[in-house]
C-alpha cells in the first residue's frame, strides 16, 4: 500500500464480527511471511470459522459468533 499517503493505522472490533484494520500497517502469518492487501481496510477473521483466515468470510454470521 505504497502507492498513497501515509495513513495511521487502526483497528475496529466489529461487534460479534471480524477486525478491520485500516491504515499503514503490514500484515503477516505466522512465520513473518508478508500477506498481500489488496484493499484499504482488512477484515481479520476473530470467530476461527473462515475459510480464508486470516481474512474473515462471514462465516462467523453462520455460526452465530458471539464475542464478549
Amino acid at each position: 500500500m505504497t502507492d498513497r499517503a501515509a495513513q495511521p493505522a487502526t483497528i475496529e472490533a466489529c461487534p460479534n464480527g471480524p477486525l478491520l484494520v485500516r491504515g499503514d500497517v503490514q500484515l503477516v502469518d505466522g512465520d513473518g511471511t508478508p500477506l498481500e492487501r489488496r484493499r484499504r481496510t482488512v477484515a481479520l477473521c476473530r470467530c476461527g470459522a473462515s475459510a480464508i483466515a486470516p481474512f474473515c468470510d462471514g462465516s462467523h454470521k453462520a455460526i452465530r459468533f458471539v464475542a464478549p
